[in-house]
């Protein structure tokens, strides 16, 4: 299992859209082991999206569960998620490994409901909140080509310079 180069912003491959997985097959397996061996390599990542590594498919891996006192539902596998409820408001900081020299304030919902399949093509539905809900969201951006850039609330007050990357 390589660990795959991480696409990094401007790189305008990262505003493609990505397409819905079809094929639930050995591939799609190994491209799921390569994409966690990456987050893994990653500092600090709990999250990562198929498009960061120029898999332009609807996949992600989310796993916030080294999170002391976070709600979770442990390492998530998700494929053709969806979010089809949210509720409330909440600023936090994010990074990402695509942007690897700056993190920023940003709003999302404070609660989500969310439909996607497992790497089985299996439906699942997950009800998430806090920090879970957060990375959640900030992966599904990628698959539609979006960064925490674009959701800045305020592009000269919200955007940091990382001090440390490690």
């Amino acid at each position: 299992m390589p660990v795959l180069k991480i696409l990094t912003y401007p790189d305008e491959r990262l505003r493609q859209v990505s397409a819905p997985v079809e094929r639930f097959d050995e591939r799609l397996l190994e491209r799921i082991a390569d994409l966690e061996e990456t987050r893994l390599d990653g500092p600090a990542a709990v999250g990562i999206a198929a498009p960061q590594v120029g898999w332009f498919e609807r996949v992600v891996i989310v796993d916030v569960s080294g999170r002391k006192n976070t709600p979770n539902h442990g390492r998530l596998v998700l494929v053709n998620p969806e979010i089809v409820d949210w509720e409330g408001y909440v600023v936090g900081r994010e990074g990402c490994l695509s942007v690897p020299d700056y993190t920023g304030n940003v709003i999302r919902a404070e609660r989500i409901r969310l439909q996607a399949q497992d790497p089985d093509g299996r439906h699942r539905e997950f009800d998430m909140e806090g920090f879970e809900a957060r990375a959640v969201q900030h992966e599904l951006d990628h698959l539609d080509g979006l960064l925490f850039l674009d959701r800045l609330v305020s592009r000269r007050r919200d955007l940091f310079r990382r001090k440390t990357y490690r």
